[in-house]
């Protein structure tokens, strides 16, 4: 089975899928550095996200009315933690691991245009303390993640996988977003 699995594979006139790595020279190139700069831009979104959001949360949204289902406050950071470490992986595995061209650079593109969309939330919803502002920013966001998904997993599979809970818990920040604009007009 092992032999046959190996033959398959290694057929003559099967192209092999081009490889980033092929194109560094010798010695040159470790990609965890690239991996440390795709998380920490997304970290930074998030901690610049907390840095507007603090004053807020103890003042203006600590009084409005909650939707149900509005998770205890604490849990918001580690999530988007969790969630920011996922996002930059998957990008640092399309620029590392899918053939590079122009899809890869038009799917990184996309990636960062919704990384941008991400960072401009929290400004309008916490900082302009408008939850219809944050609608106007969170709907294109989730376009731009779909998008974002499609275009990573026709370059590489694990990559567009990688946000698909982000594509859900901003599904969910969407409803709880809509709750508070409709609960706090």
């Amino acid at each position: 089975m092992a032999e046959y699995a190996f033959q398959k594979a290694n057929r003559p006139g099967k192209p092999r899928r081009p490889d980033p790595r092929d194109n560094l020279p010798e010695g040159e190139g470790s990609p965890w550095p690239a991996l440390v700069g795709f998380i920490g831009l997304c970290l930074l979104v998030g901690a610049t996200a907390a840095a507007v959001n603090g004053p807020a949360m103890h003042g203006w949204y600590g009084g409005l009315t909650r939707p149900w289902g509005t998770p205890p406050d604490w849990l918001f950071g580690p999530v988007w933690s969790v969630l920011y470490a996922m996002i930059g992986t998957s990008a640092w595995l399309v620029w590392w691991k899918a053939p590079q061209g122009r899809r890869q650079t038009a799917a990184l593109q996309l990636w960062g245009w919704q990384l941008l969309i991400n960072a401009a939330w929290s400004p309008a919803f916490f900082g302009m303390q408008s939850p219809r502002l944050g609608l106007l920013v969170i709907v294109p966001m989730l376009v731009l993640v779909a998008m974002t998904i499609l275009s990573f997993t026709r370059l590489h599979r694990p990559a567009g996988l990688l946000l698909v809970p982000y594509l859900c818990w901003g599904v969910f920040a969407t409803y709880l977003n809509l709750g508070f604009w409709w609960l706090n007009r």
